[in-house]
């Protein structure tokens, strides 16, 4: 029998006493804890101030309407940044407006682009080591759905700015006719596909072209990527790096130049991981913004969300405002520089650092020192919350780390059936703790974003780890990597607040280092006018991954 913990309540806290508990790897439980708030088993948000110099956004709109209206509010699209005739210029990334004045202007084609995308990804599944990026992927549907995107420009009907956008989408979101394996060799065969997911569809009405479903950690239960079922995809700045997971695929593919935008899924950290540690930009949004069953394109909250959440109108950053400089000069940023710190390398809490820095110098954003009580608590409350949710959803088909099918029994990988094995130890009472704690935390949270606007970490605890030869074809559990790529990330996911990464440059070994950006609930304004900024102050030359396709000029 556990000794008893009693904890004061969440208003009684005195912050002064505080000390930042670097992270333990030991066993998870909390029911020997006495908590006196009561359970909030889903994020509860109280109302949030308006933001400033934003448009909004009608959630009940057609995806495409709401895709034009967020193309009208960026800064001007200047061709001769992209389009340049000096060879010699650095390498880029084809981004959304890129490929879009490439077709108005009658440069390429989708059906062009997409011979290119099928030759490069001939190309990578034939590198050695092997750079699995999609599990489903059928060449012809590619063809099918750029030559009808080629006609629609040659008609002068393109459906958005999104139309002939090549677009992967992970493993666990339905997209017809792929099948959803979520990364293991028989999920499909226990849920077969009948629909598009709400997201799926929303961005196929807006005409962009689904390459396939992305590799991805098996299941979601882990952090680097790894997956012995169908291959692990490589780190495009280092082939012998994981990529970070468990949306390993779609940060790879983005990485790799082959794809602009990806679709991914974000319970634990599990976007902006593998962003951070690919060295591309990773939006988590506020829990229950986009429905389950996805920005601009794919918003859109569920009934059940409205009713429970009430979530405030969506809105973009009027980016092309000559007031959004001035909006910057008064956003505040939180960080508890102890927490900011805790790093494997200072490499990566310096670079950090230094865009906070040049936040300030450059248009006026403040840092303010604050302090989050309980972290250690928060890392154990959303592995029990998730890991007892991940359990439960999978005990009505699975039993012992197995599956039974008619005629036969399917094991998971050895990491996933560890996972498991861990998640099934939870006992109501640790679940129920949990909920307690995450109570208690959006207490505290609620009361820092009455003194700032963002929480400011940085996205990762260390850059990509190496990949073990073993682990490629038996899996590998690693609990101080996962703890140092999880250390930032999961009060967004507990607390469902949304949050994205930005690339702010390399490590000494050339590996991608990313900011983290947590907003207030239903802020995503605020997170992507920040991250815009940060991207503006990054803007020199980036440094070309290793695996990389120049996708546009197909070489």
């Amino acid at each position: 029998m556990g000794k008893k913990k009693v904890m004061l309540p969440a208003d009684e806290v005195d912050l002064a006493t505080v000390k930042y508990q670097y992270e333990k790897i030991e066993g998870v439980m909390l029911r020997n804890t006495v908590i006196p708030e009561a359970p909030m088993f889903k994020p509860e948000f109280p109302p949030q101030e308006s933001e400033t110099e934003v448009v909004l956004l009608d959630e009940d709109g057609k995806p495409e309407e709401r895709v034009e209206l967020a193309l009208k509010i960026l800064p001007d699209y200047d061709p001769a940044k992209s389009w340049s005739a000096d060879s010699s210029s650095p390498f880029r990334y084809w981004k959304i407006r890129d490929y879009a004045y490439a077709y108005r202007s009658k440069l390429t084609t989708p059906s062009v682009v997409a011979e290119r995308f099928i030759s490069a990804m001939d190309e990578f599944n034939s590198k050695k080591p092997p750079t699995p990026l999609l599990i489903s992927y059928d060449p012809e549907l590619i063809r099918k759905q750029a030559a009808a995107s080629t006609r629609r420009f040659e008609e002068g009907n393109p459906l958005s700015v999104l139309d002939g956008i090549f677009m992967a989408i992970k493993d666990d979101i339905d997209c017809c006719p792929h099948p959803s394996k979520g990364g293991t060799t028989f999920f499909h065969e226990v849920r077969p596909v009948e629909e598009d997911a709400a997201t799926v569809a929303r961005l196929r009405s807006c005409g962009a072209i689904l390459v396939g479903k992305a590799n991805m950690h098996e299941l979601g239960l882990g952090t680097t990527g790894n997956n012995p079922n169908h291959g692990t995809a490589r780190n495009p700045h280092a082939p012998e790096r994981y990529t970070g997971g468990s949306s390993s695929g779609p940060a790879a593919i983005v990485a790799s130049g082959l794809c602009s935008a990806a679709l991914g899924t974000d319970g634990g950290g599990s976007v902006r991981i593998p962003s951070s540690l690919c060295g591309v930009v990773g939006l988590k949004s506020t829990y229950g913004r986009t429905d389950m069953r996805g920005y601009a394109a794919i918003l859109g909250s569920s009934t059940a969300d409205r009713i429970a959440l009430r979530p405030s109108l969506p809105c973009l950053p009027n980016l092309s405002s000559n007031e959004s400089s001035d909006i910057l000069g008064s956003v505040r940023m939180g960080k508890y520089t102890e927490w900011f710190n805790d790093v494997f390398s200072t490499e990566i809490s310096d670079k950090c650092e230094d865009i906070l820095n040049r936040l300030l110098e450059t248009y006026g954003c403040k840092t303010v020192e604050i302090v989050i009580p309980e972290l250690h608590e928060m890392r154990t409350a959303h592995i029990v919350s998730i890991g007892s949710e991940s359990a439960c959803g999978l005990n009505p088909d699975f039993e012992d780390g197995s599956v039974y099918l008619p005629f036969k029994r399917v094991k998971f990988t050895h990491d996933t059936r560890t996972n498991l094995a861990l998640f099934q130890s939870f006992s109501a009472s640790d679940y129920v703790a949990a909920q307690c704690l995450r109570r208690r935390l959006m207490y505290y949270h609620t009361e820092i974003f009455k003194k700032v606007d963002v929480i400011v970490t940085p996205t990762t605890g260390m850059t990509a780890p190496v990949i073990p030869p073993a682990a490629l074809s038996s899996g590998e559990t690693d609990l101080q990597v996962s703890g140092n790529l999880m250390r930032f990330v999961v009060t967004a996911n507990l607390l469902g607040f949304p949050a994205i990464s930005v690339p702010v440059g390399y490590d000494k070994q050339g590996l991608p280092i990313g900011l983290q950006i947590i907003g207030r609930p239903w802020c995503e304004a605020t997170v992507l006018r920040l991250a815009a900024a940060v991207e503006e102050l990054c803007a020199t030359p980036k440094k070309k991954p290793l695996q990389f396709y120049d996708i546009l000029k197909g070489n």
